[in-house]
């Protein structure tokens, strides 16, 4: 075991991006291979033939989508992890060994003056969102956020009036409106109230759940349900090219709102569902969740 802990979450942040760029968690395969048996129109088959060979071909080391995304990361630090402030530098550091070493494409542009940084950092980039928990471990989520599932992503300042049908609605006509741009089939997270930033945020976070994951209320989780048979409904399918599965999960939660708002936010993932989670302890042990192969 090495004793720098700044190595240690270096080295196991370099791992976490390379094995979200070449395989996906088996959650996502899984539901990608039952979507496929499924399916009874020969185009939606093709394209889940040709999903499901790519995901085999970039198993062997090869980043699963030429898109390989922007670096977001989410952090959730004990009160009593005695190493937070190795934190931020040491993942902007593996950002750029896993760039050059994975690879992954360059995608930290300027949006002011132009320009690639080259090493997927830059101003604000990667991004960290911070939760401070109870406990003594870290735990790193890296999420590669690709752009053609991003460009779908919306904000909804509805009116408190039009109440949950409108959320509904907000969803489905954005899903209508995009079709195949976000390489269906997909996950769709939402958040529902708080404040503009709030939803988004909310809706964001809501990609790390797992497929199979019910939210706890009841009335929330029938919601999921609604929008995600909704959406199947439209037979977009795979690659907005018609079948059964445009959406492999939907995923809602929520905040309290202001009497005069209702923000929506509506996040959109691509079937390349990448992400992967490991857990430091405070004795700098490595647990590796999505992707336990990595612990061995």
């Amino acid at each position: 075991m090495m004793n720098d802990p700044s190595q240690v979450i270096h080295d196991t942040t370099v791992r976490l991006l390379r094995k979200a760029a070449t395989v996906l968690p088996k959650e996502i395969e899984e539901a990608l291979k039952a979507a496929h048996a499924r399916e009874t129109d020969e185009t939606a088959k093709t394209q889940f033939s040709a999903i499901l060979t790519n995901i085999e071909l970039a198993a062997t080391g090869v980043p699963m989508c030429q898109d390989t995304g922007i670096m977001i990361f989410y952090v959730e630090v004990g009160d009593k992890f005695p190493f937070l402030g190795e934190i931020k530098e040491s993942l902007a550091k593996a950002t750029r060994k896993a760039t050059a070493d994975t690879p992954l494409r360059p995608n930290a542009v300027n949006p002011i003056v132009g320009g690639n940084s080259g090493d997927n950092t830059g101003k604000k980039i990667p991004w960290i969102n911070w939760e401070i928990v109870s406990g003594d471990s870290l735990e790193i989520t890296v999420f590669p956020k690709g752009g053609g599932s991003e460009n779908v992503c919306i904000l909804g300042m509805l009116k408190p009036g039009v109440g949950l049908t409108g959320v509904k609605k907000l969803v489905v006509d954005n899903a209508i409106s995009y079709m195949g741009k976000a390489c269906a089939p997909n996950i769709i997270g939402v958040g529902i109230g708080g404040g503009s930033d709030i939803a988004l945020k909310i809706a964001k976070q809501q990609l790390l759940r797992p497929l199979n994951d019910k939210h706890p209320e009841p009335e929330v989780a029938k919601i999921e349900a609604e929008i995600m048979e909704a959406v199947n409904a439209t037979g977009i399918g795979p690659m907005g090219l018609g079948g059964k599965t445009t959406v492999l999960g939907v995923k809602v939660d929520y905040a309290m709102r202001h009497p005069a708002s209702l923000p929506v936010g509506v996040a959109i993932q691509c079937w390349a569902a990448r992400k992967s989670t490991a857990i430091i302890s405070k004795d700098l042990d490595v647990k590796y969740l999505t992707h336990p192969m990595e612990g061995k």
